[in-house]
């Protein structure tokens, strides 16, 4: 196993434990029949398929239309390398998921990620199978991988899924630190550059009417900078007392990984 692939794999584990010991993991609060086998199946279909696939099938694309700049960043410095990860991979999956609130068909493969009525660990990795499949982001990293820049990627994934995992953990890390004064001026600067408990938590929210609540907004996978440079920013370092999806009919485990050749709906709509 690669070295990135231990410590993510790691990091993953460790929050496991924390909501093991804090929160409940195998049992949240407001868990349907069906959750956990739509977990388990989108990780292992993202983690054993579709990310290799298109990865490979991406460093295979580099091959065939840039085979002269192979390894042609291999003598970049690090910093120059690593942008371009954050602008080709993290950018653009912030308005791959931003366009999936909006547009029909998108927010059917993203739904899945939004029908828990819980914020977890658990639902990192929890969306349709096509939606990974078409995410920019994983095909642009296949080609920069080509491009020489394999072990900018390791560390740089390697960072991208600790805030990730912590940003979508109910374990609350951000809460405390939020009550010291003298880190105040920090938290201020780390809330608008990364994703936190906080701020993505309002991204999970179900009624709108609560204040904190922020749907259509906290876009942000790893850098929350996005939302703020984009407009779409909403911090009130509160989290919503519910998660979820409303006033959208229910589905069911199938529809939820296979859409579209399963449908258990006659109508859903992005509109919240």
């Amino acid at each position: 196993m690669r070295p990135e692939a231990v410590a993510i794999t790691l990091i993953f584990f460790i929050f496991v434990a924390l909501e093991f010991f804090s929160t409940g993991f195998f049992r949240k609060d407001g868990e349907k029949q069906g959750d956990g086998t739509v977990e388990l199946l989108s990780g292992l279909a993202l983690l054993l398929i579709t990310q290799p696939l298109v990865l490979y099938s991406a460093y295979h694309l580099g091959e065939l239309l840039l085979s002269n700049h192979k390894g042609s960043l291999e003598n970049w410095p690090f910093a120059g390398v690593f942008m371009l990860f954050i602008l080709f991979d993290d950018m653009t999956q912030y308005w791959w998921h931003r366009l999936s609130h909006t547009v029909p068909w998108l927010y059917k493969l993203h739904r899945p990620h939004h029908n828990a009525n819980y914020l977890s660990i658990r639902v990192v990795y929890r969306n349709n199978f096509f939606y990974y499949l078409f995410m920019p982001g994983l095909w642009f990293s296949g080609v920069l991988i080509y491009l020489g820049g394999g072990w900018v990627y390791a560390v740089y994934l390697t960072l991208k899924m600790m805030i990730i995992y912590g940003a979508h953990s109910d374990v609350r890390w951000d809460k405390p630190l939020y009550k010291i004064s003298w880190l105040s001026p920090i938290m201020w600067l780390v809330e608008r550059v990364i994703s936190t408990p906080a701020t993505h938590s309002a991204h999970h929210g179900k009624h709108a009417e609560d204040g904190i609540t922020h749907y259509k907004g906290n876009y942000g996978n790893m850098l929350f900078f996005w939302d703020v440079l984009f407009g779409t920013a909403k911090i009130t370092r509160l989290y919503p007392e519910e998660m979820g999806v409303e006033n959208l009919p229910e589905t069911t485990t199938s529809e939820q990984l296979l859409w579209p050749f399963f449908t258990a709906t006659k109508k859903q709509t992005s509109e919240r």
